[in-house]
Parts: C-alpha cells; sequence; structure tokens
C-alpha cells in the first residue's frame, strides 16, 4: 500500500523480501489508494496499476512508511479498507511511519506497537490508547504487526516469512538479500554511536567459511587468519561490518542451523549439538534457553505441529 510521499526502501523492503519467484509462494502487488501516479520521497514517484480493491483479497498489506506522517491524515476510505481486510483475518504489517496510518484506524488501541525513533513523541501524543515502544526493532501483536526504521522492515519481513514458512525460508531469503538471519524485535532500534558506513563485504568469505565449519571448535583466532589480518583487527571491523562481535555471530549461526535441524530433521538434540559445534546437548540447551529463552525440545514441540 503506498501512500504519498512513500519512501523507497519502505516500499522496496516487502517487495524484494516475498517477491514472486519459485522458492517463494507469494504474488506481490502495489496498490495505492487509487490507481495511478503516487508521489513518493526523494525524488522518486510510483506507478500503480491498483487501487483499494486490491486489499480485498491480500493475505499480508504492508503500509510502507510515509513523509509528515505527523501532518497529515490518512484518507478515510483507506482507513475502511485497511480495518475490512482485519476483518477478515489480514495480517496488516506497518513499516516506519506507516505505524501512523495504521493506528489511524484504531486496530492498534491497547495493543503494543513502535515505529522510528524520530517520531514516537508525535506518535504518543497523536494515539495516546496504543502502547509505544521506542526502544524495538519491530512488535507481533498477531495480525498488526510495526516495525521502527526502514532496515528494521527488513527484520520484521523475515519475522514474518519466519512464522508462516520457517527457518529455512527465512535464512534463505535472508542469505539473497546479504541480510541478518535473525535479530529479535526486542533488539534496540537506536544505539548511542552512529551506525557505521558500509565497509563492503570485506569478510563475506571468512563468514561463508565459518558457516560451512560450525562443527568445528572456530575461534577469533582462526577466523582472522582466514580473513589474513590481525585478530584485533579482524574483532573491530567485524563488530563494524555485521553488529556483532565475531564469537557472538558464531553462537547466533549455530543457534541458527541448530533451529533448522530441530524444524526439519530427527536427529537428536546431542547429534544437533555436536554438528552446530556445541559438542554436548547440555550445551545447546545453556546457549538456546541464553538467547532464545526456550529449551530446544520445546522449540522442536512448537515447530514442528501438525507434521
Amino acid at each position: 500500500m503506498v501512500l504519498e510521499g512513500a519512501k523507497p526502501l519502505d516500499v522496496g523492503i516487502p517487495a524484494q523480501v516475498f517477491t514472486t519467484r519459485a522458492s517463494m509462494p507469494y504474488s506481490v502487488q502495489v496498490c495505492g489508494v487509487r490507481a495511478g501516479l503516487v508521489s513518493g520521497a526523494d525524488g522518486l514517484s510510483y506507478y500503480v496499476e491498483q487501487g483499494l480493491e486490491a486489499l480485498e483479497s491480500a493475505d499480508i498489506v504492508f503500509i510502507p512508511g510515509y513523509l509528515n506522517p505527523d501532518e497529515q491524515s490518512p484518507a478515510p476510505e483507506l482507513l475502511d479498507a485497511l480495518r475490512a481486510a482485519h476483518a477478515r483475518g489480514a495480517k496488516l504489517a506497518a513499516i516506519s511511519t506507516g505505524a501512523f496510518a495504521l493506528a489511524a484506524t484504531g486496530l492498534l488501541n491497547g495493543k503494543r506497537a513502535t515505529t522510528h525513533w524520530h517520531y514516537t513523541a508525535a506518535f504518543s501524543e497523536r494515539f495516546p490508547e496504543v502502547q509505544l515502544n521506542e526502544g524495538v526493532l519491530f512488535v507481533d501483536e498477531g495480525q498488526v504487526l510495526t516495525s521502527a526504521g526502514a532496515a528494521s522492515g527488513i527484520d520484521l519481513c523475515l519475522h514474518i516469512l519466519r512464522d508462516e514458512r520457517g527457518l529455512a525460508a527465512a535464512n534463505h531469503a535472508a542469505r539473497r538479500l546479504v541480510a541478518a538471519p535473525y535479530r529479535s524485535g526486542g533488539q534496540a532500534q537506536y544505539v548511542p554511536r552512529s551506525v557505521p558506513a558500509p565497509s563492503g563485504e570485506r569478510f563475506s568469505a571468512t563468514r561463508e567459511w565459518a558457516l560451512a565449519n560450525l562443527h568445528e571448535p572456530l575461534t577469533i583466532s582462526q577466523l582472522a587468519a582466514h580473513a589474513v589480518v590481525s585478530p584485533r583487527t579482524f574483532s573491530r571491523a567485524f563488530l563494524d561490518e555485521t553488529g556483532y562481535t565475531p564469537m557472538r555471530w558464531v553462537m547466533r549461526a549455530r543457534l541458527d542451523l541448530a533451529r533448522e535441524l530441530l524444524e526439519n530433521s530427527t536427529l537428536s538434540i546431542d547429534e544437533i549439538a555436536d554438528q552446530v559445534g556445541l559438542g554436548t546437548g547440555t550445551n545447546l540447551r545453556l546457549h538456546f534457553r541464553a538467547v532464545l529463552g526456550t529449551t530446544p525440545s520445546e522449540y522442536r514441540r512448537t515447530f514442528t505441529k501438525g507434521e
């Protein structure tokens, strides 16, 4: 759903994550309040072939962020169409300031939500009945979901994909986008240092090598040696490039692989622990609970129901 002043990244992220392809059982449609030209932000405009009628059959409706959400009110017919889509069971997912349009429907009243940190004061003043959490990447309230800035829209989309199609599908999409496969919604959206300038894919080959060798006892020295830099340089640059320390990234990768094996194999907990480089089932349980707040067995029961 492209609104006036739509932000390019916010529009493009869900379109690319859920892009129509053989590996993805989705069909992406871009619409506006009405068909035709929609003026966007940052010098871009969008020509949409469909109006609000597209929402009548959509399973997921994304509302990208748009300019000056605190100064404009969404069209009444848009709010009615969003409410109707929600009433028949569609998910409504807002990226960044798209949360203003979603909140204007009243569907967020009494629920948790987030939006871009720059607009939290304006959002709280305008929608006091919404429980705003300004410090997280995204919030999932079942049928209504909200996310912070543009990059967290990727996290929200992967979260939805993970919930609907499983970890393997989400990881595949993340790999295609060269994005972090998992960032929990509870992570902070605004950190007390500037976002590092893109450093390219300096250590992409080392990350690929690590992913292929998770069963081995990887160390910072080994990773640095593969990258042909000193451990100190590697640790500092890796953090700038990924947002994770090297060993925290390795642990996340191991747990992601463990989750995939829990979902898609009949291997025992001990066998999975060995395959992902955590040695014993006890060690896997310890790290699984510390990071994900549950046990491997409970996770397997939750995500293999009905199979």
